[in-house]
């Protein structure tokens, strides 16, 4: 597996690969890989013929207060990790490699990047798209992949790469969980045992709206209720959302119909969880 540091080197292999007769897949992470990651790794191998994991913890998508000095930084391990699935490169470029000085240049996708958690983070969709939409650029990627886990985010890049005609396609995979329903997450390993207890409560809350929605009901806001009498068991965690949203554009939905995102988001002690499901 080849390690990359530089767009040069990314670019150089892409086309290698391309000239080889292979697609290029993409599989933007901020590293701590886990086995989320790994579902995308393979469903990035199954469809491509050379596969890129990038690994940037990228400065642009954080606020001020948030946990940029502190995320999990687990870089040979998250090597073995990508290697063991599949990938064939590992792009690890320096913050200047992406941000050189000087540099001015970020995307907006206006609207889409204030919604749900782009409300609560100010400017993190547009760190988002700005280094997501460099990846894909610099990778020359005909794929790349992402987790359902980060819905909004999807929406947010769906609607950046159809504006910029970007040639990559996006590929959505399924939210991957432990076996007792919590979503997998690298920001889980900030969790006390006790938080950790705690945290079922986003994923509890998504299957009691699955049933409600599968018995017939449809009302957003008797879904919202339902959710928020379950996170009412669990009264240490704040919420930061809970809402049925359209998912191409974000706007709150009244009723569940196909394509809406039914969100959660919440504060377990000092950690910010999100959880969702997408009504089929």
């Amino acid at each position: 597996m080849h390690i990359l540091r530089t767009v040069a080197e990314l670019r150089q292999w892409a086309r290698t690969g391309r000239a080889q007769g292979g697609t290029i897949g993409l599989v933007p992470t901020m590293g701590a890989l886990h086995a989320g990651h790994a579902s995308l790794i393979r469903a990035a191998k199954a469809a491509c013929g050379q596969v890129a994991v990038s690994i940037f913890v990228n400065p642009t998508q954080f606020g001020p207060h948030e946990d940029y000095a502190v995320y999990p930084r687990t870089f040979d391990a998250d090597c073995a990790l990508a290697s063991a699935q599949g990938a064939d490169a590992v792009f690890a470029p320096a913050v200047e490699e992406l941000y050189p000085a000087g540099a001015a240049t970020f995307v907006d996708v206006e609207g889409l990047s204030s919604r749900l958690d782009g409300a609560s983070r100010p400017g993190h969709f547009r760190g988002v798209a700005t280094v997501v939409s460099k990846l894909l650029i610099a990778a020359e990627a005909d794929f790349g992949f992402f987790g359902q886990k980060d819905a909004a985010q999807v929406a947010v890049l769906r609607r950046m790469v159809t504006d910029l005609r970007l040639p990559a396609k996006l590929v959505v995979c399924p939210i991957v969980r432990e076996p007792d329903g919590l979503a997998l997450s690298s920001r889980n390993a900030y969790l006390s045992p006790a938080e950790r207890t705690q945290a079922l409560t986003l994923s509890r809350a998504i299957r009691q709206v699955e049933a409600l929605v599968a018995a017939g009901q449809r009302s957003a806001a008797s879904l919202i209720a339902a959710a928020r009498q379950t996170f009412a068991a669990e009264p240490t965690l704040r919420i930061d959302y809970i809402e049925l949203v359209d998912w191409a554009t974000l706007e709150p939905a009244e009723t569940a119909r196909p394509n809406t995102l039914f969100a959660v988001a919440a504060w377990v002690g000092q950690t910010r969880l999100i959880d969702n499901t997408v009504i089929a």
